[in-house]
Order: C-alpha cells, then sequence, then structure tokens
C-alpha cells in the first residue's frame, strides 16, 4: 500500500548506486562476417571505452583489456573511433590518440607514430581499405589556437604512412570508397555546422571531383555507396532529412520523404539510420509521434513498418537477413538488437542490465505539445517529453502537487529520446515530474523548426522552457513554487540564462557544465564549435554586443535564485573558468549555491563515483532548497550549501 510521502523523501531502489551499476552506454556497431561487434563506455572502469565482439551462439566477449580505450577526441565529441574487418581491429586509444591495429590472437601494436604534441594528431571515421584504413585526422599546433587546427582525410596503410587525400575544407567526414575506385566524403566550412550546410563530394577513379548536394543551405549525412555504384544519403532540402540517391551522371534525386526527420544531427563520427540489404531494400529509422519506427522500404518504393516494442533506433547495420541496430524504449534500457526483415523474431545480442525491478518503477513518458511565444519564428508552439511522478509504494499528500525538473538537453542541437534512463527515473520515483523539453532548435521536427533558433539562442529557448514550466503548472500538474531547471552543456547555459534573464519562474537551478558567458566560448572554444555561435547568436566578434546582452554572467544582478554548478576540471569544450565566473558571482551576492568540480573528467561525467556524487549532490541541493528530508537509508552525504 502506497503512503503519502513528501517529494523527494520517497523510499526508491533507483539509487545512484543503481544508476551507474553494470552501466554501459552502448555506441557504435560494425557487422563483421557473422560476428557483430559494438562499444561499451562503463562507468564502473572510469568511463572506458570497451569493444565487444559476439560471434553466432556465443557469448559477447570484451576483445580490448584495460587500460585499452578505444575512443578518440577529433572533434571532442569522437565517434567513429574504431572498425574491424575479417577480424582485424583498428582503433584510436584515447591517451595518446594514436591510431592502433589488433590481429586476431594478438595485442594491440601503434601504427601511427607518437606525435610531437601529445594526443596532437587524433584519428575518427575509421574505414578499412585494402592495405590500411582510410580516417579523418586532425592535427592540433603548438599555437593551442582552433584556428590553426587541420581536418583532412587520409589513408593510413599498415606500416604507418600516411597519403593525404582530402584536405582545405574546414572540416571532413564520412570517407565512403565506392565500388569502381570512387571515394565519397562529406564537407563543411565555417561558420557552418554539419546540420547547417554539408556537401556531399564525389571523387571519381579519375580524379574528376562533383558535389553531388549539400551547401547552400542544405545539410547532407550518412553517404552509403550500393554495390552497383549508386550513392544513397540523408539531405534536408524537403525541410526533413529524407532519403536520397545518386548515379554518375545523373542529378541527385529524393527516394522517400516520410514527413519526419531520418537523419538527427551529426554531433559524433559514425551515425547510422539506415542500411542497405543485400537484396536492394532498406532499412531505416524514422521519428513519428516523439518516437522512433523501423521501417522496410522495399525495392517498388513500399514501406513496410516493422512492429518492435522499441522506440528509438540508432547504429542501424545491414546483416544478410536484416539490420543490428541498438535500440531502446520506455520500459528498456538501450540493446544490441538483431533484426530480421522477412518473419521471425528479434534477437537482442547484448541485454540491457537486470535492474531487478518491477516495471510498475518506472515512469513512462507522455508526448506534450504546448503553447509558446512566436518571436517571428512562425512557430508558436514547442514540444516535451514529461514523465509524472511514480512510485508504487509512495503517494503525495493530500493536496499536494509534485515539483517540477525541467531537463533541457545539450546541443542545442539535439533532442529528448524516449528511451528508459534512470537519471530520469532517479527523480520520478522520489516523485518528482520531469519535463524533457525539445525546444525550438531540437532536431526530430524539421528544418524549419531547427532553424527558429538561429540568432535566438538565449531568446526562444527560454520562452520554451518558461512556457512548459508555466503550461504544467496551469494545469495543476506541480507545484509552482517547487519548479527548477537543470542541464548540461548548452542546456546548461539555458539553465542559467532563464535564472538571470526570467527570474522568478524557478525556484532552483542546476548547471552541469553550463556556459556563463558565450564571448568567452566564442573566442576560447575547440575548432568544432569555434563559430558555432555565428549562426546561434550572431558573428563574432563583430556582434559582441548581442554575445553581451544574452550572456548569463552580465545578468547576475536579478541571480537570486539558488543554484547547484557541476563541472569538470578537464572540459575543453566549456572550460572550467564558465563555472568558476558564475560561481564568483553567486559567492559575491550571498545567493545559495553548490559547486563540485570532478577531477579528470571532461564535457559530460563517465566515472561512476563522480555520476553518483552529481546525482545525489543535486538532490541534497534540493532538500536543503525546498526543506525535505533525505531517504535515511541511502547514506546520501548533504553538499555544502554555501552563500
Amino acid at each position: 500500500m502506497s503512503a503519502p510521502l513528501p517529494a523527494g523523501s520517497w523510499q526508491t531502489p533507483i539509487t545512484s548506486a543503481l544508476v551507474v551499476r553494470s552501466a554501459a552506454r552502448l555506441g557504435e556497431v560494425v557487422v563483421d562476417g557473422a560476428d557483430v561487434w559494438w562499444s561499451e563506455g562503463r562507468p564502473s572502469e572510469g568511463g572506458r571505452s570497451v569493444l565487444v565482439r559476439r560471434s553466432p551462439g556465443g557469448e559477447p566477449t570484451a576483445v580490448l583489456p584495460a587500460p585499452w580505450n578505444a575512443r578518440t577526441r577529433v572533434h571532442e565529441y569522437g565517434g567513429g573511433a574504431w572498425t574491424v574487418s575479417d577480424g582485424v581491429l583498428w582503433f584510436t586509444n584515447f591517451s595518446d590518440q594514436r591510431l592502433h591495429r589488433l590481429l586476431p590472437g594478438g595485442s594491440p601494436v601503434a601504427v601511427t607514430p607518437e606525435p610531437a604534441i601529445p594526443s596532437g594528431v587524433r584519428y575518427a571515421d575509421l574505414r578499412v581499405v585494402p592495405g590500411g584504413v582510410l580516417a579523418v585526422r586532425e592535427t592540433h599546433t603548438e599555437s593551442g589556437a582552433a584556428a590553426d587546427v587541420v581536418n583532412e582525410i587520409v589513408r593510413i596503410a599498415d606500416d604507418g604512412s600516411a597519403e593525404v587525400l582530402v584536405s582545405g575544407p574546414d572540416f571532413v567526414s564520412d570517407p565512403r570508397p565506392g565500388p569502381g575506385g570512387e571515394l565519397a566524403w562529406l564537407q563543411w566550412e565555417h561558420p557552418d555546422m554539419p546540420w547547417d550546410a554539408a556537401q556531399l563530394v564525389v571523387r571519381a577513379a579519375d580524379g574528376t571531383e562533383t558535389v553531388v548536394a549539400g551547401g547552400n543551405g542544405d545539410s547532407v549525412v550518412q553517404p552509403t555507396w550500393a554495390p552497383d555504384g549508386t550513392l544513397w544519403f540523408l539531405c534536408d532540402r524537403t525541410d526533413v532529412w529524407s532519403l536520397h540517391r545518386w548515379r554518375a551522371g545523373a542529378d541527385a534525386e529524393l527516394v522517400l520523404d516520410v514527413g519526419s526527420d531520418i537523419a538527427g544531427p551529426q554531433w559524433v563520427f559514425g551515425s547510422s539510420r539506415f542500411a542497405l540489404l543485400p537484396d536492394g531494400r532498406i532499412v531505416l529509422a524514422f521519428g513519428r509521434g516523439g518516437q522512433d519506427r523501423l521501417g522496410v522500404l522495399d525495392v517498388d518504393g513500399g514501406l513496410r513498418e516493422l512492429d518492435l516494442p522499441y522506440a528509438a533506433f540508432r547504429g542501424v547495420t545491414a546483416t544478410a537477413d536484416g539490420v543490428v541496430c541498438v535500440a531502446g524504449g520506455p520500459d528498456s534500457e538501450p540493446v544490441v538488437l538483431r533484426v530480421p526483415v522477412d518473419g521471425g523474431a528479434a534477437e537482442v545480442l547484448r541485454p540491457a542490465r537486470d535492474l531487478g525491478l518491477d516495471p510498475a518503477w518506472f515512469s513512462r513518458p507522455e508526448h506534450v505539445t504546448f503553447p509558446t511565444e512566436d518571436r517571428g519564428t512562425g512557430i508558436g508552439e514547442a514540444h516535451a517529453l514529461v514523465y509524472p511522478p511514480t512510485n508504487p509504494g509512495a503517494t503525495l499528500p493530500d493536496g499536494e502537487a509534485p515539483p517540477l525538473l525541467v531537463v533541457v538537453h545539450g546541443g542545442p542541437t539535439s533532442a529528448a529520446v524516449p528511451v528508459l534512463n534512470l537519471d530520469i527515473q532517479y527523480w520520478t520515483s522520489r516523485g518528482f515530474c520531469v519535463a524533457d523539453v525539445d525546444y525550438r532548435g531540437s532536431t526530430g521536427y524539421g528544418r524549419r523548426y531547427r532553424d527558429a533558433l538561429q540568432d535566438r539562442w538565449g531568446v526562444v529557448d527560454l520562452d520554451d522552457v518558461v512556457a512548459c514550466a508555466r503550461y504544467l503548472a496551469d494545469a495543476g500538474r506541480v507545484d509552482p513554487r517547487r519548479m527548477a531547471i537543470r542541464g548540461g552543456s548548452a542546456g546548461g547555459y539555458t539553465t542559467l540564462a532563464a535564472l538571470t534573464m526570467r527570474p522568478g519562474v524557478f525556484t532552483a537551478g542546476a548547471s552541469h557544465f553550463g556556459v556563463a558567458d558565450l564571448g568567452a566560448l566564442a573566442s576560447d572554444t575547440h575548432k568544432f564549435e569555434s563559430r558555432y555561435l555565428d549562426g546561434l547568436v550572431a558573428p563574432w566578434p563583430s556582434g559582441r554586443a548581442v554575445y553581451d546582452e544574452r550572456s548569463p554572467i552580465n545578468h547576475v544582478d536579478a541571480l537570486d535564485t539558488p543554484l547547484a554548478v557541476f563541472q569538470g576540471d578537464e572540459d575543453a569544450v566549456v572550460p572550467p573558468a564558465q563555472a568558476e565566473a558564475i560561481v564568483a558571482a553567486l559567492r559575491e551576492k550571498g545567493v545559495p549555491h553548490v559547486y563540485l568540480l570532478f577531477a579528470g573528467e571532461q564535457h559530460g561525467f563517465r566515472k561512476a563515483e563522480n555520476i553518483r556524487a552529481a546525482l545525489d549532490g543535486e538532490l541534497s541541493f534540493y532538500a536543503q532548497v525546498w526543506g525535505f528530508e533525505l531517504p535515511a537509508d541511502e547514506g546520501i552525504r548533504p553538499v555544502e550549501l554555501r552563500r
């Protein structure tokens, strides 16, 4: 029988210890013959990225023992750090960023030389070719300046020698060899991001180059060759990322527009949302109604949706009779899933961890659309996944509405995902309502929705998080006196901006490696994002006045809301100086605050002990601000609330 208890004090098995216990962030999937490989980021091993192989009839086997860590720092966000062909593994090792090769039964051997600058030469987006691999190579200089970083496509031979294939564009990705000696790749120039205006280029065997699609306000992702020389890709010239194809001597043509985005933003290398089957059919993932579907496009153009109990798919990779992918849903953490397309049950190759919990503990999200201020965007609504408080052993006292956590995703070009996430269930099982907001600028709703944030970051995102909170409060679903906002990276910026530029809405906030000074970010971040704000805010440095106007650090006179700040001391994306500037302002004003700086962490926390400290520290912070008791049996040590 459930008992009435104040929110935050509810007893729950979803503790910070459970959040990290046997946890793994599933990454890319590679099919090598009959074997399936994937990567797992394991907090229990300091965030190490482990590679796992599963052979038919066998159990998953870890391939790289500690301390090997298959993770690249290209673009700082990485992805595409490894690949395998005929059992031979190539990977970038995180500690030195050198390219290594592992033969079956052997030990990893460094292929590329030790760089003059530690981790100064990095490799990503690997693709095996005869005698070596293709890779995106990122070279840093002693200046440390983002403008001096060089990105190229290279061919690395087995002996470590390098041949530069593409050089000159500010950025390159997706080097893909064609069946007739062609090479396809993506390229883009500052100030564009790849989701703004990436071009697809093909170099024929005779050296002739053709811009197939993209640029001029169109974005292309995931070029994929078919055996017949047809090049397939996703392009958003129809407003959504839709499926296109190109043949030499002809124009690119639209093949399938499902009315929603098939692709997502290319924050990391190696993303895959469709796969070509041997018989010419295509399996693809696409969004609808706030969640993903997986469908099969027949050669005659008919699209058949597969009936699967999952709501998000990524890493879609072809097998002989279907695909392997990473899949998850409201009742399931991500799994590695083999999906036959012509009958037969899907097979889970890498199951989610056994949480030992009844599904009654899990809050299921509701996709909510709410009104917001237009601001000249032509769009007067935004979206959120709303998770109600859920605990089979506790209820709120009569007449009490739950506190609200408005979660702001990063990017800001990213999206809320309807997959079981214990970071959210940690809160809902304690009596909180969580709203994971897809403010304008998020992906999944088409180019027009995504571009609504152009020139308006720090304006429409604030409109939307405030509108979401008020929408839920006006409906009586949450307590307007206990509404908090939290987010990481770009979400941390919106958190800080909401507290300083829209004061009086939220009564607490938590910034995880968030941006306090937009001008400092524009002048002191890594190459990939060094011109990102030109589109979101204004050209830098000519638009300095706009940066100053929208920087939370310049509005601390209005900051009187208690705030928790969490930061990694090795963060190259949002350096610690950003967190320390806002903490200094809180201290000077005497505003209650918490500041936790984690040693050895970069942009996002990967070590189990730090993930736990951040979660429990944030709960302790809210307990002190809103006046509830922490669950006694969890042994959470209260963080120091400073003034």
